[in-house]
């Protein structure tokens, strides 16, 4: 089994900067990419962005310039920076990692039980 865990999350100020951490541990033999979603009230769950093994990133368009994803991999940790948040910013962030127990397993998917980050105006 794979456990994800998450930190950083909490309350900021309109035009203020947050730092997410999630470090995956357990039954890893390689991590093919790791990633942040979101979930506000009421809305379904969206990327906000996501980084391979080699480090090729992917972000959604309304964080782009803002956010910035990053690992360590020799920690099997990810990084969320966001900077000039927005209310609309707000949501429960998960952390995600697409993962291989052993060299004969195939990858699976992992999910954090997500975060809290509130922006207030």
């Amino acid at each position: 089994q794979v456990q994800l865990a998450e930190s950083g999350g909490g309350l900021v100020q309109a035009g203020g900067s947050l730092r997410l951490s999630c470090a995956a541990s357990g039954s890893i033999f390689s991590i093919n990419s790791m990633g942040w979603y979101r979930q506000a009230p009421g809305k379904q769950r969206e990327l906000v962005a996501t980084i391979t093994r080699g480090g090729s990133t992917n972000y959604a368009d309304s964080v782009k310039g803002r956010f910035t994803i990053s690992t360590e991999n020799a920690k099997n940790t990810v990084y969320l920076q966001m900077s000039s948040l927005t209310p609309d910013d707000t949501a429960v962030y998960y952390c995600n990692a697409w993962v291989r127990s052993g060299i004969l397993n195939p990858h699976s998917e992992y999910w954090g039980q997500g975060t809290q980050v509130t922006v207030s105006s």
